[in-house]
């Protein structure tokens, strides 16, 4: 009986309930130009009535659980849990998020968050590393871009969603969190206890010139203030003689979608597309183009650096400059993460997270699970010192020591050794230097008489 009343009342109130948010929906058309429409194709009215007719069904399932379950369970968890299960359905970015949920997810472009330091997704249905962000404790723990986290904290993850997740191994700043993780390397599992901290996200790191006028940036993700930092970067190099430029977008898991195309524009003419949006609805269609009219940097002859840690706002800067011919692509293969998720508010502070369209690069080229295919494909090779160079760093140590106890004046600041190590890394990375190679090459072609 109980149970006949229930959904004597929710049916009629959940199918209102659709039809008034259809009703509200925005409409430009006047009345006369609704006159001339034609009639609604029979397939959109069949998938209405079967929308109601499915609605019925849940609401069926519904109260069946409220009356027959054997604990009984609250209207609102219930609902919550329904919103959970068809957002994980439709996508593996596409979530329902609770307004617990909804707030952090306002914390994740500060550039200040406690965790471990990691971007992560979920690929072919298992919690994937996207990367991990440098010098934050996942990073000095040995975690990969790629490794499968299959458990947290002794839990499988097979039926986490991407928000549960980052829930587990969000945590106190100073407490720990077991993973395990599944390398594809090696095909090993390998187990990690890390610390967590408060992750400072510094957005543009080393920037410098390498060698023969080249110049080098390295950019982390797309916040806030990327652009303005990058642009500063960029400029200073070319005062101290920068003439090309390498841009190391490796390990960039994206960011802003506005931040990612102001950085293009600084090296794509005005009025070339940069990367346009498709969805269902026209209105989900976008195609940014360039406004810059400097040039500032239009003329540097550049490679772009990535690999399968680089997605979503790394892939459409690579991706634009790669079709416009204005960068050769140097590494290996990106993430392939292209789809743009909408954060929609719902009216008790809860929201949704929903795919709303994918990216395309200036070609019509789809990033989605595809990713951005580099000019030149060179593995990483971790650099190993040779003997000589260990036993050479051990007598410059002996050395740099006596020079430190003799004289105030000879002794290097902890930040001009700091610029020295990361030089020599960086000359030390085979992928760097295949960019150096190509930049080197790209300027003997541009001395090529041209034919007529």
């Amino acid at each position: 009986m109980v149970r006949r009343l229930l959904q004597f009342f929710l049916v009629p109130l959940i199918v209102l309930s659709f039809i008034t948010a259809a009703l509200c929906q925005p409409d430009s058309k006047t009345k006369e130009e609704k006159k001339d429409e034609p009639a609604a194709p029979k397939e959109e009215a069949n998938g209405k009535e079967d929308l109601y007719s499915q609605i019925e069904l849940f609401s069926y399932a519904l109260t069946t659980i409220q009356s027959e379950y054997v604990d009984e369970q609250k209207p609102k968890d219930l609902i919550y849990g329904s919103l959970k299960g068809m957002l994980a359905g439709l996508d593996p970015h596409s979530q329902f998020l609770t307004p617990d949920d909804y707030k952090e997810l306002k914390t994740e472009t500060q550039g200040k968050f406690g965790g471990l330091g990691i971007e992560i997704s979920i690929r072919d249905g298992i919690l994937t590393v996207i990367t991990p962000l440098e010098d934050t404790p996942a990073w000095k723990a040995g975690i990969k871009a790629g490794d499968r986290i299959v458990k947290i904290e002794d839990e499988l993850t097979k039926d986490l969603t991407l928000s549960e997740a980052v829930k587990k191994l969000r945590g106190a700043p100073g407490t720990d969190v077991r993973i395990t993780v599944l390398r594809e390397d090696d095909y090993k599992i390998h187990d990690f206890t890390i610390t967590r901290e408060v992750i400072h996200v510094q957005d543009v790191k080393d920037p410098q010139i390498l060698t023969d006028n080249i110049g080098y940036v390295r950019l982390t993700e797309f916040r806030e203030d990327s652009y303005t930092e990058l642009h500063e970067a960029l400029k200073k190099l070319k005062e101290q003689g920068a003439d090309s430029l390498i841009l190391d977008l490796r390990n960039n898991p994206g960011g802003l979608l506005n931040v990612a195309i102001k950085i293009a524009e600084d090296f794509i003419p005005a009025g070339e597309v940069i990367v346009s949006t498709k969805g269902r609805r026209e209105s989900q269609n976008s195609v940014s183009k360039s406004t810059n009219n400097t040039n500032e940097f239009i003329g540097w002859p550049m490679t772009v650096l990535v690999n399968e840690g680089s997605a979503s706002g790394s892939e459409i800067v690579a991706g634009a400059l790669k079709d416009h011919h204005r960068a050769i692509i140097v590494g290996e293969k990106s993430f392939g993460k292209g789809s743009v998720q909408s954060v929609i508010p719902l009216p008790d502070g809860s929201g949704l997270r929903l795919t709303t369209s994918k990216y395309f690069t200036p070609s019509g080229v789809c990033i989605h699970g595809i990713g951005i295919a580099p000019d030149v494909e060179v593995k990483y090779i971790p650099h190993k010192p040779d003997k000589k160079e260990e036993a050479e760093a051990d007598v410059d140590k002996v050395f740099d020591d006596v020079e430190k106890q003799e004289s105030d004046n000879t002794k290097k600041t902890e930040e001009t050794q700091q610029d020295d190590n990361n030089h020599k890394k960086l000359m030390d990375d085979n992928q760097v230097q295949a960019a150096i190679n190509v930049i080197k090459g790209i300027r003997v072609y541009k001395q090529f008489p041209k034919s007529s």
